[in-house]
């Protein structure tokens, strides 16, 4: 009989193995396909999984150069304090008043109050809320300490200056900065800001008060006399000198010596 597939134009059934080899193929096909899609997902996800990392590592990063600022400031090395709130300033997002501010405090602590003033002051431009509380209480620090630096010098206009400037930062402070929740954000948890604040206002009132120049004293004008009485004085200088002529006349010139008019 004829094969009734071969009549029909068809082909014969494929074997076994030709059927494992397609299956295998396919397979292959497939993985590959799988693949490109991975390969385009990673490619496509790379910038969201480095920004991750990189958000990651600037947030522990921040609080490691936080804490060891801290640390080498309470343990007086003021320029490791200073370098590593300088490792704060990179790619400064969060907080960003934070790294000028721990600048400015480590320069304070090192005596450098120009270049801590202009840190700090740059740390307040950028604070908001309950942020610019303490701020405030460490530039109004700084500024006087400038002002006993001026005063030391002898300058007592500049010191006086200085210290107006402090009060005003102390006098703009906000209300809010005497609430708990702002103590709770200071800088020295152990530090009484209100308290701190009344005090330091009292001594920039005290000391400007001190270095204020003394009101003019009125001097007393000695009257001055009139015409009349510079008329009288001459005419009695006349006459006196006319009388001791005479009296030296009579003498005959004698050697005695005239009284002090």
């Amino acid at each position: 009989m004829t094969d009734l597939s071969a009549r029909a134009g068809g082909t014969p059934s494929d074997s076994p193995e030709d059927l494992r080899a397609s299956a295998a193929a396919a397979l292959l096909a497939s993985n590959r396909r799988r693949r490109r899609i991975r390969r385009w997902i990673a490619i496509g996800t790379l910038p969201l999984t480095l920004a991750a990392l990189l958000f990651v590592g600037k947030i522990l990063s921040m609080y490691a150069f936080a804490h060891q600022s801290i640390t080498a400031y309470v343990a007086d090395d003021y320029a490791g304090s200073e370098a590593s709130a300088r490792g704060q300033e990179f790619l400064n997002w969060f907080e960003p008043f934070k790294a000028p501010f721990n600048v400015g405090t480590a320069l304070a602590g090192a005596e450098k109050l120009p270049d801590a003033r202009a840190k700090l002051e740059e740390s307040l431009d950028l604070a908001t809320g309950l942020e610019v509380c303490t701020v405030r209480i460490n530039l109004a620090l700084v500024l006087e300490r400038m002002g006993d630096a001026a005063r030391a010098e002898g300058d007592g206009e500049g010191a006086a200056e200085f210290y107006g400037e402090a009060l005003t930062i102390t006098t703009e402070m906000p209300e809010e900065c005497n609430s708990d929740e702002a103590q709770e954000q200071s800088s020295d948890p152990d530090r009484d800001m209100q308290q701190s604040r009344e005090d330091l206002e009292d001594r920039l009132k005290q000391k400007q008060q001190n270095e204020q120049p003394p009101p003019e004293e009125e001097q007393e004008q000695e009257p001055q006399p009139s015409d009349e009485k510079l008329e009288e004085l001459e005419d009695k200088l006349e006459q006196g000198t006319q009388e001791r002529d005479q009296q030296q006349g009579d003498d005959g010139g004698g050697s005695g010596t005239d009284k002090p008019w």
